[in-house]
């Protein structure tokens, strides 16, 4: 019988004339086959949901280091955040542009979104007078649990539909990201959050606007995520290789951080 795999267009598998193996396995050769380990990701040089997992876990376990880090030193030293904000935006467009997945590059960008995350948090924190931190990271591990959960029952799927509404509505919240930044900039709006802090009337009532576009922001990331887990989900099912494990722990590192910035932000605006 034809086979397409090249290990197997040998003649000792088979092939019609073929010299028969001198040496036939005994009883125990074959349980010490049964019994030995499965091949894993290291064996197979494939991308697993265990490899995919375990390293996410160390990109997070360094950006939680840092965090941790910048949320100590912020008080004495705040150029920790301006540091870890633009070299994270730096690495981040940096892995996402490059063809091939680098790990020093995906852990180095996690380390300086520590700094990051951990010296806004910080601020945040005492702008606020506390418990806004912990408020957004429940928040964020309940919308990353209920995504997730949803994703594995098949009850959400990616969609080229919902890919292309999720694109624009991604346009549409950057354009108008970077308007508000520059109006803030240059004192053009007032208020901590700049147009996020300008309220709108709905049925009579006066809602911040900062809410209404940080719900949506939410939804954009859940969707970002579902991409996410989609992407892994396709690499394992086809035997894609093993580095790229290393593309599904920053995309998701990436929807994390962005969905835990916008939950913290949707709480300040909230307190204001």
């Amino acid at each position: 019988m034809a086979t397409s795999n090249p290990a197997f267009r040998n003649a000792a598998f088979g092939a019609p004339g073929a010299v028969a193996s001198s040496k036939v396995l005994s009883d125990n050769d074959l349980q010490a086959l049964y019994n030995s380990p499965s091949a894993g990701s290291q064996d197979t040089d494939r991308m697993t949901y265990e490899d995919t997992i375990g390293k996410t876990v160390l990109a997070f376990a360094i950006l939680l280091a840092a965090a941790a880090t910048a949320w100590v030193l912020t008080p004495v030293m705040p150029f920790l955040f301006i540091v870890g904000a633009i070299g994270g935006l730096v690495l981040g467009l940096v892995n996402a542009f490059k063809k091939e997945p680098s790990p020093p590059l995906i852990l180095a960008y996690a380390a300086l979104e520590g700094l990051f995350v951990g010296g806004i948090s910080r601020f945040f924190e005492e702008m606020s007078g506390g418990g806004v931190v912990v408020q957004a990271v429940i928040a964020t591990l309940v919308v990353v649990g209920v995504t997730l959960a949803l994703f594995s029952s098949g009850k959400i799927r990616a969609s080229k539909r919902a890919t292309k509404v999720f694109l624009i509505a991604m346009v549409g919240y950057a354009v108008f990201s970077l308007v508000n930044f520059g109006m803030m900039m240059f004192g053009a709006v007032d208020g901590a959050f700049g147009m996020r802090s300008g309220t709108i009337a709905i049925a009579g009532f006066e809602i911040k606007l900062g809410l209404l576009i940080g719900v949506l922001a939410v939804l954009m990331a859940a969707y970002s995520l579902v991409l996410d887990f989609d992407f892994i989900q396709k690499g394992v099912n086809n035997r894609a290789p093993r580095k790229y494990g290393w593309s599904g722990a920053f995309g998701i590192m990436v929807t994390v951080v962005w969905l835990y910035i916008e939950l913290l932000r949707i709480f300040m605006i909230a307190r204001e």
